[in-house]
């Protein structure tokens, strides 16, 4: 791995997908000034931004302002496409069957007992009273799982987006790897939280793939597009994209998955790397 000033910056890429929290915004979870204008600068010179993040579509006002052109988010980890020039409107949704999430339920009560769930929904999070309480959410419904997962409770029958499991006690990579070895056949399980807490998806629902749709769509290849992340949730992402980053500040697994390492996140390590992208297209536009 190579750090920032070491890596060549690919040649032409067409698109630039970073994650949020702990690797786009500060641990304040502002968007500075330097990476506003990196931003900005990416998408004048003709290179899209998405990004790309575990957060729900209503939690994306912290850099709802900075969306330019198509104005797409990837949220959820990928189990939502959202319009942020529309209020976060859903334009794609990838689901996670209730049958498939109560199933996990279940395994995830017996195999490691005194886990608490919680239920993102394309209309918002509920929780059983256990689960660490969501202060930006005072509706949610607190029931328990099997109550929130029935299709007649807590949004007459939405989406679920994904399934979040919480445990007191136990290590956080020794809880994803646990539930790795008693459901991964079933669902999609990762994490991004600094505690024991899971993200559960469905069955091959990640950041990448739902990138990877994206890309399709406007005929960009894996080749062409940077990555930014730094959590166990933006692995699949960092190996997929051409070119990909893991923040000063990064986990080990995102580490080992990206090809190159920048600085941290409040040492603004997204808009260094932008900003040396940006530099090399206009030094190669002038030369030509």
């Amino acid at each position: 791995m190579t750090s920032a000033t070491e890596q060549p910056v690919p040649a032409a890429p067409r698109l630039i997908a970073t994650d949020l929290d702990g690797t786009l915004l500060r641990d304040d979870k502002t968007v500075s000034e330097r990476t506003v204008a990196a931003l900005a600068a990416a998408e004048e010179a003709g290179i899209e931004v998405f990004f790309v993040t575990g957060r729900p579509a209503r939690w994306m006002d912290v850099v709802s302002d900075h969306v330019h052109g198509h104005g797409l988010a990837i949220c959820a980890n990928g189990a939502a496409v959202a319009d942020l020039h529309d209020g976060g409107r859903l334009l794609k949704v990838r689901d996670l069957e209730r049958a498939i999430a109560l199933d996990v339920v279940h395994t995830l009560r017996a195999a490691a007992p005194g886990t608490a769930f919680a239920v993102e929904l394309a209309t918002g999070i509920h929780y059983e009273p256990a689960y660490p309480p969501f202060h930006l959410d005072p509706g949610a419904t607190i029931a328990i799982a099997e109550t929130l997962l029935h299709e007649a409770v807590a949004g007459a029958g939405a989406p679920v987006l994904k399934l979040l499991a919480h445990h007191g006690a136990l290590a956080p990579d020794d809880f994803l790897a646990l539930a790795h070895g008693v459901a991964g056949d079933r669902a999609s399980f990762t994490r991004s939280s600094p505690t024991a807490l899971l993200e559960v998806s469905g069955p091959g629902v990640s950041k990448a793939s739902t990138l990877e749709l994206c890309c399709a769509e406007r005929g960009i290849s894996s080749a062409e597009v940077v990555a930014f992340g730094d959590m166990p949730n933006d692995v699949e992402m960092l190996r997929w994209a051409g070119s990909s980053y893991a923040m000063g500040n990064a986990h080990p697994a995102a580490l080992a998955a990206a090809s190159g390492r920048t600085a941290t996140n409040n040492e603004d390590g997204v808009a260094l790397v932008i900003e040396r992208i940006v530099a090399e297209r206009t030094r190669a536009h002038a030369e030509r």
